[in-house]
């Protein structure tokens, strides 16, 4: 029966993620708003029935989409509890620490960029998608604060940087909007921007001296 019973729980994931990936693909492709639950059903190979009762509704489904894209799987374990931003807080060094978050956030921002300014999009003209996300608190930026403040008390980290300047310009120089820019206007690699973002946070968080090191 246990056999059984993991087999039919097995299916329901592969479901709910192959309506996730076909929610992500058309979302991204039309737009919100122009995407009917009718084509992510098609796309996804179930009944549309499934997806109501799986998700709800399309704001559920968009923010259970959200919610993979920016951890990469749909396990509960918050950013800050993963393993790869562990690297980050209990890095040797600040070094360490921005290679460690550099190549994390790169592998968030490949999953959730796109994502992320067509929910921004949405969100412009439709308030029930505002409401997916209350209140005023950026979640990118408290990881990202948390980040600078590790960093900062590591050895390597410049003393003439105070947390809050640091948290703003990761945030910024990290940002998916920044990512977008690059790799898809400009067609960077991903491996060309993951080493520009590096080399730029080095020259403004670390110290001098190794700033200067060949």
């Amino acid at each position: 029966m246990s056999e059984v019973k993991g087999k039919r729980g097995d299916k329901a994931r592969e479901t709910r993620r192959r309506i996730i990936d076909a929610a992500g693909a058309l979302f991204v492709e039309q737009g919100y708003g122009a995407t009917r639950l009718q084509e992510i059903a098609d796309r996804a190979g179930v009944a549309v029935q499934t997806i109501y009762f799986v998700f709800r509704n399309k704001p559920s489904l968009l923010k259970e989409l959200v919610d993979v894209a920016i951890a990469g799987d749909d396990e509960p374990v918050p950013t800050m509890d993963r393993p790869w931003f562990a690297e980050v807080t209990a890095g040797p060094t600040a070094e360490s620490a921005l290679a460690a978050l550099v190549t994390g956030t790169r592998g968030t921002l490949e999953r959730v960029a796109a994502i992320n300014e067509m929910v921004r999009a949405a969100a412009a003209t439709d308030p029930e998608i505002r409401d997916l996300w209350p209140g005023r608190t950026d979640p990118r930026y408290v990881v990202i604060s948390t980040a600078a403040k590790a960093l900062l008390n590591m050895p390597g980290a410049s003393p003439d940087v105070s947390p809050r300047e640091a948290a703003d310009i990761i945030y910024a120089l990290l940002s998916p909007e920044l990512f977008l820019v690059l790799t898809r206007d400009r067609a960077w690699p991903p491996d060309n921007w993951e080493r520009w973002a590096y080399d730029t946070l080095c020259s403004q968080l670390l110290v001098r001296s190794q700033n200067l090191a060949p």
